[in-house]
């Protein structure tokens, strides 16, 4: 679903709710639809499964604990964002600009201003898309339990340590300590996830995605705020009247 490739740095968890395909066309150029993974061949009898090389660098591992507990301090954030989408497949790269605002328990708005305009929510189990364009507001479900820990160490919960080898890349044009996340199990999500980590605050200035085909999801986290008192108001849409809603929650209670 486009939303799962929108949010993958910080939602990495399936859509169960369907969205409409009129909508998930017109966002297709800033989140491009998921491509299923390649059968993997059978592992061979003398492989030793992926978490036997469970692991935090020594040279990261200091870096790696102050970015989680200050994450688990934060109660809430806002940012300027842009976001560069490398497709491997057709070598071009799409850029969008916008906002994002989160506060905990799970609350996280994502205003796209450039190339074109449009709101992502997620309240909760439910997550709103709003297209002010096609006046359209659509509704669907994700399964929070699902949620790999590269999304939920941002809300202060999951552990990366738990989940993947961590170690210090290589990084000419980087403003900070760059992490390279290798999943320790077999992740048909994501390939690899990279956090440019500031090594004074430990704040992630950058996040990557690499997708299962290589492609290359980057969000850079910039003018980021903590703990300025974000309202819970601020994450409602109140969509302009004529606006179409697709609520597919009730649909999937049928």
């Amino acid at each position: 679903m486009y939303l799962e490739k929108l949010l993958v740095t910080l939602l990495a968890a399936p859509v169960i709710a369907p969205v409409p395909s009129t909508v998930a066309h017109q966002v297709v150029a800033q989140a491009p639809a998921p491509q299923a993974p390649a059968p993997k061949a059978a592992p061979k009898a003398a492989e030793a499964p992926k978490a036997a090389g469970k692991k935090v660098a020594p040279e990261v591992k200091d870096l790696v604990e102050r970015m989680q507990a200050f994450y688990e301090k934060t109660q809430d954030f806002s940012a300027d964002f842009k976001q560069d989408y490398k497709y491997k497949a057709l070598r071009r790269t799409q850029s969008s600009t916008g906002t994002v605002i989160y506060k905990k328990p799970g609350l996280m708005r994502w205003e796209y201003e450039k190339p074109s305009k449009r709101t992502f929510v997620l309240a909760g189990e439910k997550v709103y898309a709003y297209d002010p364009e096609a006046q359209t507001l659509s509704v669907g479900r994700i399964d929070t339990s699902q949620l790999s820990a590269s999304v939920t160490f941002l809300f202060g919960q999951g552990k990366l340590a738990d989940e993947f080898s961590i170690s210090k890349g290589a990084c000419k044009d980087c403003k900070g300590t760059l992490l390279v996340l290798d999943p320790l199990k077999d992740e048909p999500r994501f390939r690899q996830v990279r956090l440019e980590v500031d090594p004074k605050t430990a704040q992630v200035l950058k996040s990557t995605v690499v997708d299962p085909d290589g492609s290359e999801n980057a969000i850079a986290f910039l003018n980021l705020k903590t703990n300025v008192g974000i309202d819970s108001d601020r994450f409602k849409i109140n969509p302009p009247e004529g606006t179409r809603i697709d609520d597919f929650t009730k649909a999937m209670r049928k």
